[in-house]
């Protein structure tokens, strides 16, 4: 069943390729979505697909990629809302 997720990683993720590094994986586990830095220093994401990939990436995003610290991760779950490829906005 296809579901959604949204919601901020906060710690040192902005310049350690997490943006990158979460498309990449997303992609891998053939989720859709998007990524994007916030002026505050968070990383904000949305990804949707089957519930277990999206667990998957969850995980990945509980520590991020080597030179991340991640003090915390907000998630909030939804409806999927038809998002198609999976990109980093700007």
């Amino acid at each position: 069943m296809r579901k959604r997720i949204h919601g901020t990683v906060s710690g040192r993720v902005q310049g350690v390729f997490f943006r990158a590094t979460t498309r990449d994986r997303a992609r891998a586990l053939g989720l859709s979505g998007w990524v994007r830095n916030l002026p505050d220093g968070r990383v904000e994401f949305a990804a949707e697909g089957e519930e277990g990939d999206l667990r998957e990436l969850i995980s990945f995003l509980r520590v991020g990629p080597p030179g991340a610290r991640v003090d915390a991760l907000e998630v909030e779950w939804s409806e999927p809302q038809g998002e198609e490829g999976f990109y980093i906005r700007g």
